[in-house]
């Protein structure tokens, strides 16, 4: 599904270069959310060989909206880390969340919409200098492969057609 809304004059219309550089410095160190659509909590579940209802109870939590209602993200670990990110202590060890053996993302094949999208993100395309105040963080940003406009409109309706899971309380 592509946006209809026209970008002519947008600061992405040529294009923009980001190519992860696997840093993780978007999946640690800061609060956050991780929202969760249908298809990234079912792929999650499967991923971890989890039923739905048990994968909620371990790696997610319910954000409070402005209009009352609740959206579902994933937790994160006391020191902000993703609860899906494995790292290693000050003698080398794992701390391993995961059957994955090395650090990082033990999910990462599995990750959500929000995490294969980033930094095409809404809030971040919204102007030029947004851009440039998340790429300051972000080694990848500016760098790399050019995305098109097409795929980068394309990444941004993503959402719309993979919405964030609700609940009115």
């Amino acid at each position: 599904m592509m946006l209809k809304a026209s970008t002519k004059g947008k600061f992405y219309a040529q294009g923009l270069n980001f190519s992860c550089k696997r840093c993780s410095a978007c999946c640690r160190f800061e609060a956050g959310y991780v929202f969760l659509s249908r298809k990234d909590a079912s792929l999650l579940c499967a991923a971890l060989s989890m039923d739905y209802d048990s994968f909620l109870k371990t790696y997610c939590r319910w954000v409070p909206e402005k209009s009352g209602s609740q959206q579902l993200s994933l937790k994160e670990k006391s020191n902000y880390d993703c609860v899906f990110w494995n790292s290693r202590q000050s003698d080398g060890s794992l701390v391993n969340q995961g059957c994955f053996v090395n650090e990082g993302c033990f999910v990462y094949e599995a990750r959500p919409l929000q995490c294969r999208t980033f930094p095409f993100w809404p809030s971040i395309m919204r102007s030029k200098d947004n851009w440039k105040m998340t790429a300051e963080d972000c080694p990848g940003m500016n760098q790399g492969a050019l995305h098109s406009e097409d795929s980068i409109r394309e990444m941004l309706s993503m959402r719309q057609a993979e919405p964030i899971i609700s609940k009115n309380v």
